[in-house]
């Protein structure tokens, strides 16, 4: 998920129930968008579409998340982050160097987020080190994809081309497809 822009949405629900009686919650979802207006945009909808009660975007903030492990697991349904550190040896000083990255698991239980973290690490080149790992308060994650674009807009995006969006000053978005 290079080059992602990840924005975190906090929301509160009023839900009413089949008996009357209203059921509120407040919650998170990772997003990622190419602004904060987009962010928004696409949590109302899908969201929305599963609530018959009031929806409010209470927050939106920039999020600096560097991976993100999705699962096919049907029973993933929580999402923990990570904290992974990268060691380096910086040559001028002979000293250890840590770079902190953020990593979110989809996964059952903190067991299965860790070995989840673990399985995609096993490719790294660098030495790392696992600094935390916690559950979230994300609920769900909504990631970029060519067919929101397309649904969304009248832009045709053809499938396996690589695209970008050029924003200009007046929010206008200005599309090319390159392959």
């Amino acid at each position: 998920m290079l080059g992602s822009n990840w924005f975190e949405c906090s929301v509160k629900v009023d839900r009413n129930q089949m008996i009357g009686q209203e059921d509120n919650y407040s919650g998170n979802y990772l997003v990622d968008a190419l602004t904060c207006g987009e962010a928004e945009k696409r949590v109302m909808e899908e969201v929305g579409m599963y609530c018959n009660g009031a929806l409010a975007i209470t927050g939106v903030k920039n999020t600096k998340i560097n991976e993100l492990f999705l699962s096919e697991d049907e029973n993933a349904d929580k999402w923990y982050k990570a904290k992974v550190m990268f060691v380096v040896m910086d040559e001028k000083s002979e000293k250890e160097k840590k770079t902190a990255v953020i990593m979110i698991i989809q996964a059952n239980n903190f067991d299965d987020a860790l070995n989840r973290l673990k399985e995609g690490m096993k490719g790294s080149m660098m030495d790392y080190e696992i600094d935390t790992i916690q559950r979230s308060k994300i609920l769900d994650v909504f990631p970029f994809s060519a067919d929101h674009i397309a649904e969304n807009t009248d832009i045709d995006v053809p499938e396996n081309k690589n695209f970008t969006v050029d924003l200009t000053k007046d929010n206008e978005s200005d599309t090319t497809i390159t392959e």
